[in-house]
């Protein structure tokens, strides 16, 4: 469950001495930070406490988060002499201290909770990066790719390449799993959303299962097979297809979305990720939480691969016993089916 620590009362200590930067960066709060929400809860599987903003600043464009919220990088990319400027060499080395802290959160969880590892995609991060952070209307992103294609591209190859690069280093410390968040996918329209973001996701998937798993950790007795990948893209209901043909194993899949329909557009090959609404665990009651979640359970029983989860991040104001009424509600579900 992506960002479960925000509501945790343990996390709120940590941030009262430490920059959400300084939690991502150090090895160690991170691990904590990670394990946070799954010592409290007993969660299935452990996402690594970091941001996707730091592939941006891998390759040279720092971020800060402001006091007043949202995140201001050190500049905003507005020329093709900026993006010639990132440098994609070293970021496998800058980014050191994720491998770090995923390497001993494998120690940690051992064989009990799967790990998973993330990246942001080639066209949310490039809308960051060419707003200078976070702002009320991301636009510049879409004005440069309908104006100026060729520069776009420019941009995307260099955090296709990035991201890549990343997420290979990610799955050689033994990540069960990689997730590709592409959080500002619904800003496309259906048209563009294929070139824009679906085919660099795709380029990445396809270097990745090219790549295989690498040298990887044993787990057990036996050597672990590359990680699954899963695709989460919000807003963008209006391509399956695409998103079908990226090759993830697994599409995380939005509140906005009917499972439902979700299930009949989807092979069966492919796993489902999602779809709780978040807003409830900070709004309904436990009793709320708990039929909504079976609901969602009814809908897609009897369809392998089913992974439960939010259908996007947790809100910090999100309700403790909420929290725990979702997790109980699943878990007595997976005991009753097996």
């Amino acid at each position: 469950m992506r960002q479960a620590g925000r509501a945790l009362p343990e996390y709120r200590r940590l941030k009262a001495t430490h920059t959400f930067v300084e939690l991502v960066q150090n090895p160690e709060l991170a691990v904590e930070v990670t394990l946070q929400p799954v010592r409290r809860f007993g969660f299935d599987a452990a996402i690594v406490f970091s941001d996707i903003l730091v592939v941006p600043e891998a390759l040279g464009q720092r971020y800060s988060f402001k006091e007043t919220g949202g995140v201001q990088m050190d500049f905003a990319i507005s020329s093709r002499a900026d993006i010639d400027r990132l440098s994609v060499g070293a970021v496998c080395e800058r980014l050191g201290y994720v491998a770090e802290a995923l390497r001993r959160l494998r120690r940690e969880l051992g064989d009990q909770t799967a790990l998973i590892g993330f990246s942001g995609s080639p066209w949310t991060l490039a809308t960051f990066m060419l707003e200078g952070g976070s702002v009320p209307r991301y636009s510049r992103a879409l004005a440069l790719f309908r104006e100026d294609p060729q520069t776009y591209f420019r941009l995307a190859e260099k955090l296709t390449t990035a991201v890549t690069a990343y997420l290979q280093m990610q799955a050689a410390t033994g990540v069960d799993a990689l997730q590709l968040f592409d959080s500002h996918g619904g800003q496309l329209a259906a048209h563009e959303f294929p070139e824009a973001s679906g085919r660099w996701m795709r380029e990445i998937i396809a270097r990745l299962a090219s790549a295989g798993g690498g040298e990887r950790p044993a787990r057990g007795a036996e050597a672990r097979a590359a990680p699954a990948v899963i695709v989460f893209s919000l807003g963008t209901h209006g391509n399956w297809p695409e998103l079908i043909g990226t090759g993830a194993q697994v599409l995380g899949i939005d509140w906005q979305t009917e499972l439902a329909v979700a299930r009949a557009c989807i092979p069966a090959h492919i796993g489902l990720q999602g779809n709780l609404r978040p807003q409830l665990l900070a709004e309904a009651t436990p009793a709320v939480v708990q039929c909504e979640t079976e609901s969602i359970l009814n809908t897609l029983r009897g369809r392998p691969g089913h992974v439960f989860n939010l259908g996007h991040g947790l809100t910090p104001g999100a309700r403790l016993e909420n929290i725990q009424a979702l997790v109980d509600t699943v878990k007595q579900s997976a005991a009753a089916t097996f």
